[in-house]
């Protein structure tokens, strides 16, 4: 890591030891909490993130008004950040329950109050790449200040997640629950799945009558510099020398939008999200991303494109032998071109999906929401 990173995570350090416990004890002091404040908060984006948003209509429908407390800290000036944290502080000290979906400082850097209830929603289904305490990349050795700290419940894909997450995120036993993601609900809902098909045929009219492959990688390096091994190895010349068999569909992870913006604004479908291209697609092929995890709930196949696998396991490693899972796995172009003249991809059987379904994601049904919403309610 360079200087540059360090000297950012000396003076998050500062921040989260220093400057916000001291704003929250003053506001402590001054409110009391209101068993019926809501806040929705997260440092990544703008907007509501998709991680947050079947939460967030459950509990309008309710009769709650959560406060929004999304930005892109990013894109915010050093002024603007500390301002925004600082304010964030002072409804904190106030509220009776927090829902992030990431890491966010701000929440773990005092000693809350009791009565507050801070729900991890987190934003990945099932295992695969490191992450958290389990990783330099995540949260330096040096770094002082627990980053996890304060969570009462954080909500998980399967039971096989759990004991990761008390591990990767230092959680004390019994606050990580199998409840499955909020998120996948919808990944139910069959009138949601047509509308995403009509959408997407609109705006594609020339994929008709040909496999929709969806290719959704992670990214290699790290957010200030990332690269996509996949594009660079040549996928796109892959499926150019190719029969006209398939329409493939190139969906980059956000923090590789700027390097590859071509992609993005030669896609005719840009305007769906990845996830309203999941139930679309016929065939995915990803990396190390957890959208494979999402895509898994509908028991359709799937192809590991990795190029760089064995630095990866070096630099980053796995929770899970990706090996294993039903899916061919191509380490080169040649061996993704021979994947699908082939079309190896079917020789995994739906048996073998739906056991992948069910390993990684099988506390997603359709009522996960639900669920978590009740668990955040009831108090230990």
């Amino acid at each position: 890591m360079g200087l540059g990173f360090r000297i950012k995570q000396y003076l998050k350090m500062y921040i989260q030891n220093v400057y916000l416990p001291r704003v929250y004890r003053r506001a402590v002091k001054k409110t009391a909490v209101n068993p019926n404040k809501i806040i929705m908060a997260d440092m990544h984006s703008d907007s509501l993130p998709y991680s947050m948003q079947a939460v967030y209509a459950a509990l309008v429908e309710e009769g709650y008004i959560p406060e929004i407390y999304t930005r892109d800290i990013s894109k915010m000036s050093r002024a603007e950040s500390m301002r925004y944290m600082k304010d964030f502080m002072k409804n904190y000290a106030a509220a009776g329950y927090v829902y992030i979906c990431s890491y966010f400082l701000p929440v773990s850097s005092c000693d809350k109050r009791p009565e507050t209830r801070v729900v991890q929603l987190w934003h990945s289904g099932g295992l695969m790449k490191k992450m958290g305490y389990d990783t330099k990349d995540d949260i330096p050795e040096y770094y002082k200040g627990v980053v996890t700290k304060n969570y009462d419940l954080v909500t998980v894909s399967a039971p096989v997640c759990v004991p990761v997450w008390e591990s990767a995120l230092r959680l004390p036993e019994g606050v990580t629950k199998p409840l499955g993601l909020a998120r996948t609900d919808i990944y139910f809902d069959k009138e949601w799945k047509q509308e995403c098909r009509n959408r997407f045929y609109e705006l594609c009219p020339q994929a008709r009558g040909k496999k929709i492959v969806l290719y959704a990688p992670s990214f290699s390096g790290n957010a200030s510099d990332p690269r996509c091994v996949g594009i660079e190895s040549g996928i796109e010349k892959v499926f150019q020398s190719l029969k006209d068999d398939y329409y493939l569909v190139i969906r980059l992870h956000p923090h590789l939008k700027k390097k590859y913006s071509h992609f993005w604004k030669d896609d005719p479908s840009r305007e769906l999200a990845t996830e309203k291209l999941l139930p679309v697609a016929d065939i995915m092929i990803t990396d190390y991303s957890s959208v494979l995890f999402d895509y898994s709930v509908f028991r359709k196949p799937f192809v590991l494109f990795c190029p760089d696998i064995q630095e990866y396991e070096k630099s980053r490693g796995f929770y899970a032998d990706i090996k294993t899972f039903p899916a061919p796995l191509a380490k080169n172009a040649e061996e993704l071109g021979r994947v699908f003249e082939e079309k190896l991809y079917e020789n995994f059987s739906m048996a073998q999906l739906e056991e992948f379904y069910k390993e990684y994601m099988g506390s997603c049904d359709g009522h996960s929401t639900e669920r978590i919403i009740n668990e955040a309610k009831r108090k230990n």
